[in-house]
């Protein structure tokens, strides 16, 4: 699962996230090899966190809500963290959707105005690579990460690592992200990946139906409290921020006598939800529904 791996503080790979302990971080966005550059946070601006945008032609409302944000908010943040899960599904880089065009276009747009944009695998966009990464002006980063956030270090993960008590969709997970089986899929015809992208969502819907008529959709999608104090202590930080389970909230904790904080961010089904996180604290909002067109 990773939980318990040595904790992520420099990752200087190519194309990777390196972050120091002073407050300060030295970045480079994929295309931008051997061009790092040292960003210092201000305090009185804002980070901004989101995930589970869940992306998709059949909504282009909400594709229309995260343009907006990009175009405004986001222009005024100190950089945007998406962890996982910013499209519904993602067959390859060669993916010919208006929507990822779009959202790389936005991105890109973000990133040239000097706004530095990461970017962290979900379930669903997990064949995301670099090839996109470079067009969008994303950073990739690791899952999970640590970084130093305004001057206290945070956990950052898509989530679904904290969900121990889903076996089944836990051997999926270890399945799809084996290096073999990825290279295998995407050397397949474009049309037969996003066939099966279509049998993998109907199957996925199927379960959640199964698991909702058991009465066990509540306790087997949520994190499991003991992945969650393994995170903790394996990474030896009092602050968490991850999505997937789309139940936002702000939970505070105690781990060995140490008061913690984990962020739930929120989904984009129906609406945005954004986590704004600043030198005076953390505030996980919604965003309103999309102007009209």
């Amino acid at each position: 699962m990773g939980l318990g791996a040595k904790r992520v503080r420099q990752v200087m790979a190519s194309g990777w996230l390196g972050w120091t302990g002073d407050s300060r971080a030295f970045a480079r966005s994929e295309g931008q090899r051997g061009s790092w550059r040292l960003r210092t946070y201000n305090p009185r601006m804002t980070t901004l966190f989101v995930s589970d945008l869940h992306l998709d032609p059949e909504r282009p409302a909400i594709t229309r809500l995260f343009g907006e944000f990009l175009d405004r908010e986001a222009r005024a943040a100190d950089a945007l963290y998406i962890l996982g899960d910013l499209f519904e599904a993602w067959v390859g880089d060669d993916d010919p959707s208006d929507t990822g065009a779009f959202v790389a276009h936005e991105l890109r747009a973000l990133a040239d105005a000097g706004v530095p944009v990461f970017f962290m695998h979900g379930n669903r966009d997990f064949l995301l690579g670099a090839d996109y990464a470079r067009r969008a002006g994303m950073t990739l980063l690791e899952d999970p990460t640590v970084v130093e956030l305004h001057g206290r270090r945070a956990l950052l993960m898509h989530g679904d690592t904290l969900c121990t008590g889903d076996a089944a969709y836990q051997q999926f997970r270890a399945q799809t992200r084996d290096a073999c089986w990825q290279q295998g899929f995407l050397a397949q015809p474009l049309a037969a990946r996003l066939a099966f992208a279509q049998q993998a969502r109907a199957a996925s819907q199927a379960r959640q139906g199964e698991l909702r008529d058991a009465g066990t959709m509540e306790t087997i999608t949520d994190v499991a409290p003991a992945a969650v104090v393994e995170a903790f202590r394996g990474h030896d930080v009092d602050l968490l921020i991850h999505g997937h389970t789309h139940r936002p909230a702000v939970h505070a904790l105690e781990v060995d006598g140490r008061a913690r904080t984990r962020v739930v961010l929120g989904d984009w089904y129906e609406q945005g939800s954004v986590l704004r996180v600043d030198g005076g604290g953390l505030r996980l909002e919604h965003i309103g529904a999309p102007t009209a067109r």
